[in-house]
């Protein structure tokens, strides 16, 4: 296993994402290096220039039943940079916007002020003909749900090795990783004398559908008004009012989008979800996790936890059966 500090990458670098042809020697028969795919809307990137956000050397993984994990992934030469998110065009769509991560394979340190690659088709049709979005009709691959294949469990004493690792190359500042290490900490410490997540006493949840749009502003409802629509899990028809949501009580944001449709992570299945949006700005912070982690996947809203700036008003299911709504 690599040591995990490469001091020739570090956040705040320009680098390029090599050419097709390069990226397609790299990967193996599944289009994969080390587990990771390389996805089709990442080929669109190839040959652009951009900023080093962070070396992940580990990430979340959520495993079927709701629970997550964190794991290393394999060789520790894995990064992120920074605005790049998946599109989710070859995906049939999905919108969850997941970051996208990248080998350092793929990539080649330049100058700020190198010109990004000029257009070069040569690669192309062989890089795509390796690309896979598809393990079955039913089951998508992404790099999302090939996560647990790219990655290996760690140990405690690994992950407080990592949280060095982040340190030393800059990925965390020790303000940042002071926050990530004695916020679990004091959560898991005060754990059965502090109120976890907020649940509700419902066995049947509602449904409030607003229509909301991309680039409308939205109150999110205080705790007290959200309780009312969740059950004893803490669930709205499935979707989790996750601890520290509250924090954002009767503040105002801007709908970033609707989520009408995104891959599951644990089974590679498109879900369909009804009256939900992501907000803009609004991240997982991951708080519960020792160290952090580099996805920072955006959190999803159901419309009944929002309330318009000026009034509400309900809509019907976006989708021609509603039964493939989530519910």
């Amino acid at each position: 296993m690599a040591s995990g500090i490469d001091s020739e990458l570090r956040p705040g670098d320009w680098v390029q994402i090599k050419s097709p042809l390069e990226i397609a020697q790299t990967l193996d028969d599944e289009g994969m290096l080390d587990g990771l795919p390389f996805m089709p809307e990442m080929l669109e990137l190839c040959g652009q220039n951009a900023v080093m956000a962070r070396r992940a050397e580990k990430t979340c993984i959520e495993f079927p039943g709701g629970g997550y994990k964190i794991r290393e992934f394999l060789n520790n030469n894995t990064f992120v940079l920074e605005g790049l998110r998946c599109s989710g065009k070859a995906h049939d769509g999905c919108q969850r916007g997941c970051t996208l991560f990248w080998k350092k394979s793929w990539l080649r340190k330049v100058d700020g002020q190198e010109a990004a690659a000029p257009d070069n088709f040569a690669g192309q049709e062989e890089l795509r003909a390796k690309l896979k979005t598809k393990a079955s009709p039913a089951r998508y691959v992404c790099q999302s749900t090939e996560l647990a294949r790219a990655t290996i469990p760690l140990t405690r004493p690994r992950i407080l090795l990592k949280c060095l690792h982040d340190l030393q190359s800059g990925s965390r500042s020790v303000m940042e990783m002071s926050w990530l290490v004695l916020i679990p900490a004091w959560r898991k410490a005060t754990r059965r004398i502090r109120r976890g997540r907020l649940t509700g006493t419902l066995k049947k949840t509602p449904v409030g559908r607003l229509g909301l749009q991309a680039g409308e502003w939205v109150t999110i409802k205080p705790e007290s008004e959200v309780v009312k629509t969740l059950d004893n899990c803490g669930r709205n028809r499935g979707l989790i009012f996750d601890e520290g949501m509250g924090d954002h009580g009767n503040k105002k944001f801007r709908v970033r989008q609707r989520l009408d449709r995104m891959i599951s992570e644990p089974t590679g299945e498109m879900r369909y979800m009804d009256a939900t949006v992501i907000l803009d700005g609004l991240k997982c912070t991951c708080s519960n996790v020792l160290g952090g982690c580099p996805r920072e996947d955006f959190t999803y809203w159901r419309e009944i936890w929002l309330q318009r700036t000026d009034e509400t008003v309900l809509s019907s299911c976006p989708h021609e059966d509603p039964k493939h709504c989530a519910r």
